[in-house]
């Protein structure tokens, strides 16, 4: 019987990550478990996608704190009572402290909707489709004390089109979310991942081809 790893996910909004790998492990492809599913905003509908599922939803509301660290004290104190190895943060809209980086370490996940290291930070895809790339995407990493600063798990490309719009560039990002993320989780569960500096290396997996790609696609050369 294969070993599921426990996790906690952090979230302040929809949720639509979170159902994501709701659905994976439901469906058998995620060896995972998911122990309770904590937000720091009451009226985040991801509490409600939890308790659909009969998963434990907390309300931890930072404003409640005289502090950062005693918010993420609180935090810690709840994770460790459910015994979570992994914590995953799917779409949680705090920059975490040294506090809770070192008491997990090497032990959270973040989902940012952009190619790291570029558009770092909040309103990544609005940035990155103002600024006019061709490509864009997102990034699982493990979380540590900047801000989308950490090593990186895997990246998902898309292209950027001239009919595109910020909401349709969204969302065609958005769908890669939900494949990526439940992916690096599958990585974690099955021993997989490596991290050699700030490189994270997966063991025993297919590499993929050299093949460039370009957008738009050339026409000479």
């Amino acid at each position: 019987m294969k070993k599921k790893v426990a996790i906690g996910v952090l979230v302040s909004g929809s949720g639509s990550n979170l159902q994501s790998i709701i659905d994976q492990i439901e469906a058998g492809n995620l060896d995972a478990v998911i122990y309770v599913v904590i937000s720091n905003v009451a009226s985040a509908f991801a509490l409600e996608r939890a308790q659909k599922h009969n998963i434990p939803a907390v309300l931890i509301d930072h404003r409640d704190f005289e502090t950062r660290e005693d918010f993420e004290q609180k935090l810690i104190d709840v994770l460790n009572s459910y015994s979570v190895e992994l914590v995953v943060m799917a779409g949680f809209m705090r920059v975490l402290t040294p506090l809770f980086i070192k008491t997990f370490h090497h032990r959270i996940m973040n989902i940012h909707p952009a190619l790291l290291p570029s558009f770092q930070g909040i309103h990544a895809q609005e940035r990155a489709f103002a600024y006019g790339v061709k490509f864009s995407g997102c990034t699982v990493h493990f979380a540590d004390d900047g801000v989308d600063t950490g090593p990186i798990i895997i990246q998902s490309v898309v292209p950027v089109f001239d009919d595109d719009t910020a909401d349709t560039l969204q969302q065609r990002i958005l769908r890669e979310e939900h494949r990526i993320f439940p992916q690096a989780i599958q990585f974690y569960a099955e021993g997989k991942l490596e991290i050699v500096d700030r490189k994270v290396r997966i063991r025993d997996h297919t590499s993929i081809d050299d093949t460039p790609i370009h957008n738009p696609p050339l026409t000479r050369y």
